[in-house]
């Protein structure tokens, strides 16, 4: 065994996995002081459901068999999954890295709908989600399904996690239907510094996200780090710059989603593209999901609450289209549209259409299941109450006078 690649995957295991609890800081600080533990709690519940599902059917779904569109049931509780041999690292290894994203992946989705969902249905669909359609995706694109079959790439997952949560996310905001005062008041994070932690966290945690992705301790894995955190330096400043001339002046909150979408964006392209190029992606992903969240978002009344599509759907696509168009073949052995191979370009975009569809009618399937069964929503006193109170009969904050919105 190679001792310094299973040393490299464990650490980078560790850094994927810190992602969720720093997505629910992210998340929690941008949400009403009402709903903070609520927002957090859809987040790391996913740390124990998805971590279990996984273990028990989501691995051998997502990577066992030649199907075109999902696993077999070969490695249900990750049997005949050796931990100390594999194709460079232990395949047991390999599953619990690949566990990590499962977990981040269906946390995004939850963003969408916080403070008018119940708790017990997103919980619900979260489970269904990860077997119906987590699952087969990074069957499709990561265990020789379709889309690696019609030629796209995907190095950490554009479209696995990213495009997938976010446009699921916008499917559960429409059926769930927006908040009672939407449109009516404006809402405003009550926490900067823990979306500050959360970004930071974030940021640390992708480099085991993208550079994890290599598979070793490589040349691979030092560029896939540089181009991650490349992208998210440049979509940070291009985010500032972008505040400044639309409202004067810079603020924290978008300086850290400027960052956390240029992430999202070089994600699926990381260990393809060349260290340039990533600059450019990063500066051109935050005007486009800038434009979506302050623009098209209110133009189309999306309660999308804290923007799961308008960062992840959108800088998913985004970064998706950018790898088909950059990928360099001195980088990952793949030629894109800038290098004269038209081709991946068009795979690329045809792999996005694929999983737009696909993840966006399962998640509406699911979700109006469920609705069928039981509420999806709380009522409307009971959500100018607060999830907090509601759901889980808790509060962050002692009581204050004019300080529970």
């Amino acid at each position: 065994m190679e001792t310094g690649n299973i040393a490299f995957i464990l650490i980078c295991s560790g850094l994927v996995f810190l992602m969720t609890p720093a997505l629910a800081f992210f998340y929690g600080g941008l949400e009403r002081r009402k709903n903070i533990l609520n927002t957090m709690m859809m987040v790391i519940c996913t740390l124990g459901l998805a971590s279990i599902l996984w273990i028990a059917i989501g691995y051998s779904l997502s990577f066992s068999g030649d199907h075109l569109l999902v696993g077999n049931l070969d490695k249900v509780f990750f049997n005949h999954v050796s931990m100390t041999k594999g194709d460079g690292i232990p395949e047991g290894l390999f599953a619990a890295f690949q566990m990590m994203f499962a977990l981040i992946a269906t946390a995004i989705i939850t963003g969408s709908v916080v403070g008018r969902m119940k708790f017990s249905a997103i919980f619900l669909f979260i489970a269904a989600w990860i077997i119906l359609v987590y699952a087969p995706l990074a069957h499709m694109v990561w265990g020789k399904g379709l889309l690696d079959a019609i030629g796209s790439i995907d190095f950490a997952g554009g479209n696995v996690v990213h495009i997938s949560s976010g446009i699921s996310g916008l499917v559960l905001a429409y059926v769930v239907g927006k908040r009672r005062e939407y449109a009516q008041i404006e809402y405003r994070p009550h926490n900067i510094p823990f979306v500050v932690l959360g970004a930071g966290l974030l940021w640390f945690g992708w480099f085991g996200f993208n550079a994890g992705s290599a598979l070793a301790a490589d040349g691979l894995a030092i560029h896939a780090l540089l181009t991650t955190n490349t992208a998210a330096a440049s979509a940070m400043l291009s985010w500032m710059l972008i505040e400044k001339l639309v409202i004067g002046k810079p603020t924290v909150v978008g300086a850290c989603t400027g960052a956390v979408v240029g992430l999202v964006a070089i994600t699926p392209g990381a260990g393809f593209v060349s260290l340039w190029s990533s600059i450019i992606i990063g500066f051109l992903v935050s005007p486009f999901c800038f434009y979506f969240i302050s623009v098209i978002k209110q133009k189309l009344q999306l309660d999308d609450a804290l923007d799961a599509f308008g960062c992840h759907g959108v800088g998913g696509i985004f970064g998706g289209i950018m790898t088909g168009i950059f990928a360099d073949p001195a980088v990952g052995g793949k030629a894109g549209l800038f290098y004269g191979n038209v081709q991946l370009f068009l795979a690329q975009l045809e792999s996005i259409v694929c999983t737009i569809v696909f993840a966006g009618l399962l998640s509406f399937v699911i979700i109006s299941v469920i609705k069928f069964f039981m509420p999806i929503r709380v009522t409307d006193s009971e959500e100018a109450l607060g999830m907090d109170r509601i759901e889980h009969d808790e509060t962050a904050y002692p009581t204050f006078m004019g300080l529970d919105s």
